[in-house]
């Protein structure tokens, strides 16, 4: 069927919806629409169609292009939550999940993950035959429908790209430590240039950790920040009939007046005073927050064992050096000495008729011996002076 928006919208198999749009390829298929009903569509929709149906500003869509390069962002808007998190884009409302780029490798069990937390309680429980996991199901759904619908995607975005970002941090401590100790064993080009990679790598990581990190920092020190994200609550508070949902992609579900009455129950209890409004979701981002803030220390801790190696690598260069300079300072010195010998042999070299060169032969010996003698003894005193001085280690 074609949507009012101007997009064409395709019912997608909650089983292989992923897979059939893996098939057909070409990327036609930009978003995946998952619903509080457990339904889900393949979209191939505009961005003036999105932005008709979440009511968002077209400010709030760019961050979600993959072609722009925007950090990490979760942003709450009037009916909707902006959530950009490195791979994963996505539009959460009280009702829905739009999720971009449904086909990328790293979106796949985002998606799974959804269809499977996402889903409604009946449907859970027609897949169990056995009364009493039958009933621990139901305990353990009806525990997860008490949140929002809101909070439960974005706990499975928020679990995702801590995942992620834990997996990637493992992944480069695996290379990096065996690639320093290597180094550190054998000084060589190769090794300087496989740690290098892997630093510049240890780099742009650390760079997208820290960025998530402070994006929860930011919402957890902003108690406005975090009430904005409860839609649910601000959906109770506005009339039922004014939404913009008549001519959405879904029927009416029975599920979504269920979730009205508790957001309204809500928003009562946040009418009437009560101070820990947030509290749902600040322990949400608490948790995810420790998380992420534990995968980057590790890659500080990373880091911090990546500068201790580069100053022991140092360390064993400027040695190395000073072996160089003391062997310089050596050769030196007895460059110095021996010249002082090449200059007596030369003077007496000369073919000059001097007096004393005649019947004086036994003095060659005496002249060789004591001019030996002298600069052996010079480079005994240049050694000892510089050793003196610290210049030459003892």
């Amino acid at each position: 069927m074609t949507g009012r928006e101007g997009g064409y919208v395709v019912p997608a198999d909650p089983l292989n919806a992923v897979g059939g749009l893996k098939k057909k390829g070409g990327g036609s298929r930009n978003w995946i629409l998952l619903d509080s009903s457990g339904q889900e569509i393949a979209l191939d929709v505009d961005k003036y169609a999105i932005m008709h149906r979440v009511q968002i500003h077209a400010r709030d869509l760019r961050i979600l292009d993959p072609l722009l390069s925007y950090p990490s962002t979760i942003l709450g808007r009037e009916r909707a939550i902006v959530l950009n998190l490195e791979h994963i884009k996505a539009i959460i409302t009280s009702e829905e999940v739009l999720l971009r780029d449904p086909l990328d490798d790293n979106v796949v069990p985002i998606v799974e993950d959804l269809r499977r937390r996402l889903k409604p309680i009946t449907d859970n429980q027609e897949v169990n035959g056995d009364g009493k996991e039958l009933a621990a199901q139901h305990d353990e759904t009806g525990e997860e429908d008490d949140s929002p619908f809101e909070f439960r995607a974005l706990e499975v975005a928020l679990e995702a790209i801590c995942s992620f970002l834990c997996a990637r941090t493992i992944e480069l401590e695996s290379a990096v430590y065996p690639a320093l100790d290597m180094l550190t064993s054998k000084i060589s080009s190769r090794n300087l240039d496989r740690v290098r990679k892997l630093k510049s790598q240890m780099t742009r990581l650390t760079a997208r950790v820290q960025k998530v990190r402070d994006e929860l920092e930011q919402l957890l020190d902003d108690d406005d920040d975090m009430a904005d994200l409860y839609l649910s609550r601000k959906l109770a508070g506005a009339s039922p009939v004014s939404g913009s949902g008549a001519a959405g992609w879904f029927l009416a579900s029975p599920t979504i007046g269920s979730k009205i009455s508790k957001a309204s129950r809500a928003s009562i209890a946040t009418m009437r005073g009560d101070e820990n409004d947030v509290e749902e979701l600040e322990m949400l981002l608490e948790a995810y927050f420790m998380q992420i803030d534990g995968t980057l220390n590790k890659l500080t801790t990373l880091r911090e064992y990546i500068d201790n190696t580069e100053d022991y690598i140092n360390i064993q260069l400027d040695n190395h050096r000073n072996q160089l300079i003391q062997l310089e300072l050596f050769l030196s010195a007895g460059t110095v000495c021996l010249s002082i010998y090449s200059l007596v042999a030369g003077i007496f070299g000369m073919n000059i008729p001097f007096t004393w060169n005649d019947n004086h032969g036994y003095m060659f010996k005496w002249v060789v011996i004591n001019t030996g003698i002298f600069c052996a003894v010079l480079f005994v005193l240049i050694m000892y002076y510089a050793r003196h001085k610290g210049l030459v280690g003892s």
